[in-house]
């Protein structure tokens, strides 16, 4: 069968061919331009297009890079130094930010040897060891920060009690907070908190050294570290006190004093209080006139809290016991009256002292009132003189008798056992005529503690700091021109003379009417000038009572029988010779 054929396949087939090359040329020269054609610009970004393009680096970077803290970052601190006062009816208190310390601690009702008011900061130990409330921490590099940074004060300027203060300081991780609140009386609150990157820093609260009344070295020795723990208060000499030493809780109070001011601390939590002491040398004039320095201990202390962060109250005012007795502990029983301590006979120069502010409220003048207190005290004792002379009459009438029976026994030794039967044979003598041999002692043996009480209580009583009698300017101080102490040894020598002294050897007599003025004098002579006084107007007291006695007939006979004694002592006269 012939093929038949499509007269059009032929030309098909060739298109096909055709349209295939001319595809695959046209591709190769369309990625030939793309290849290497001229590059295209990309088109600028919008503001906000940049503005999220750099929030989304940072992120990134932020989330693929350790976070770092800037020291500068979470830093607070005062431009410059600043001052805050606050004040109330007792005291004008002045702070500085640098290190948010005390710089001034005025005392309104308290004058300093010039006659201004009192200034507690001592200013020769604060510029060198540290101003009272700054900050002492076991780390000495830590503490200068803590005590020369500019912190920022919540106020400054002059601010008036009742009120609060604060200050805040934040410097390469170091976060410190001091916050002071006042009241009317002599106690401020405080609460301290310190960290360093985030952890408590233990930094206690401290009154570095001294008081501003230390004017000379006298004024050193009465230094002492006081405490109170459970209720039992101590009281620690100057030169016993190691400097930095730690002393743990618990506390009910603690600090330091002086003869008639205090720092002292009250933490509100006693159980975890510790207590660093302070103890620097410093030079000070012994007679406060710049000259004989010497080089003395001026004691401190710092309290705070060992979990780090610190709660308490600080008291910095008189020993007056009108003050101290209405400041409690935390226990709320416990007060700071026993920082008032009057020594071994504190007993009686408590209550000496109590006697002498009753009638002070009747006599405004601390002079007159001693006296007067002085003149009702031997009006006391007045009937127990009258007793004395009673029993040395009745000493001088059985006298002949008892020299008898030691004449018998003459010739024996002091050690000889014959002595005791001559003491057994007086002390019967002494018995059947009703002599009492400690009637004569009993108003000495009671004088003796009253004058001891007023030895160890006048010259720590800060009511008689500063106060006037006649040419005296401070009754707990020396009297300038030591004419009460000349006074003293003239009347004690007098009060020697005129009291009968029946049974006394006339050789011991005389001694003890040289040796007990010059006793009296010597220890009046550097010291309270009030002790002085009550001593003096008591002898005066005495004397006359003495010559008004022996103007009696008790007293005649008294002196009757002394004359006829001393006619029998007398020597026989030898013949051609007196």
């Amino acid at each position: 069968m012939a093929e038949i054929k499509n007269p059009n396949q032929q030309a098909n087939a060739g298109s096909s061919t055709t349209m295939l090359v001319m595809m695959v040329v046209f591709l190769g020269v369309f990625f030939g331009l793309r290849y290497f054609g001229p590059k295209k610009q990309p088109t600028p970004a919008t503001p906000a297009q940049q503005q999220q393009a750099q929030q989304h680096q940072e992120a990134l970077q932020q989330a693929t890079t350790p976070a770092v803290t800037s020291p500068t970052a979470a830093s607070v601190a005062a431009e410059g130094e600043q001052t805050t006062t606050i004040e109330n009816a007792v005291y004008r208190i002045t702070f500085t930010n640098r290190g948010a310390q005390v710089t001034h601690w005025i005392l309104k009702d308290y004058k300093d040897s010039h006659g201004a008011p009192l200034d507690l900061v001592h200013k020769t130990a604060a510029a060198k060891y540290g101003y009272p409330l700054s900050l002492y921490s076991y780390d000495t590099g830590a503490m200068a920060k803590l005590n020369s940074g500019l912190y920022v004060a919540s106020a400054t300027g002059n601010i008036t009690a009742p009120a609060t203060l604060t200050f805040t300081y934040a410097a390469g991780g170091l976060e410190v907070k001091k916050t002071f609140t006042f009241d009317n009386t002599y106690v401020l609150g405080s609460r301290i908190e310190v960290k360093q990157n985030g952890s408590p820093v233990r930094a206690l609260l401290s009154w570095p050294a001294g008081f501003g009344d230390q004017e000379n070295a006298s004024h050193h020795t009465y230094d002492q570290l006081d405490s109170s723990q459970n209720g039992s208060e101590t009281h620690v000499a100057a030169k016993k006190v190691s400097g930095g030493n730690t002393l743990n809780g618990p506390f009910d109070w603690a600090g330091v004093s002086d003869l008639h001011f205090a720092a002292i601390f009250l933490p509100d939590n006693p159980a975890t209080a510790s207590v660093v002491t302070l103890n620097h040398p410093i030079d000070v004039s012994k007679d406060g006139d710049g000259k004989n320095i010497l080089s003395l201990p001026s004691l401190g202390a710092g309290m705070g809290d060992v979990s780090g962060a610190s709660s308490l109250r600080i008291f910095a005012g008189p020993k007056a016991v009108s003050v101290l007795k209405n400041i409690k502990a935390a226990d709320g029983k416990t007060t700071l009256e026993p920082l008032l301590d009057f020594g071994f006979f504190g007993f009686f120069g408590k209550y000496l002292f109590l006697a002498l502010q009753a009638v002070h409220k009747y006599v405004p003048n601390w002079g007159w009132s001693i006296i007067v207190l002085t003149v009702i005290i031997n009006l006391i004792l007045l009937p127990l003189r009258y007793k004395t002379m009673q029993s040395a009459l009745k000493m001088q009438r059985i006298q002949p008798q008892m020299d008898a029976i030691k004449a018998k026994y003459a010739k024996y030794k002091v050690t000889d056992p014959k002595r005791a039967e001559m003491n057994a044979e007086i002390m019967d003598l002494q018995k059947r005529e009703g002599v009492n041999v400690f009637g004569g002692c009993l108003p000495t043996l009671i004088q003796l503690p009253l004058l001891f009480a007023f030895l160890g209580m006048l010259p720590k009583v800060v009511e008689l700091r500063g106060a006037h009698w006649y040419w005296l300017h401070d009754l707990t101080a020396a009297d300038p021109y030591h004419i009460l102490p000349i006074i003293m040894i003239v009347s004690q020598f007098l009060m020697q003379f005129y009291t009968p002294s029946p049974g006394m050897d006339p050789a011991q007599q005389k001694m003890m009417a040289f040796m007990m003025p010059a006793f009296s004098g010597y220890i009046t002579w550097n010291y309270a000038s009030g002790l002085a006084l009550y001593w003096s107007i008591g002898n005066l007291i005495g004397i006359i009572q003495q010559q008004v006695m022996n103007r009696t007939s008790l007293g005649r006979e008294m002196k009757q029988l002394a004359a006829k004694r001393a006619r029998r002592r007398q020597p026989a006269t030898i013949q051609g010779r007196r």
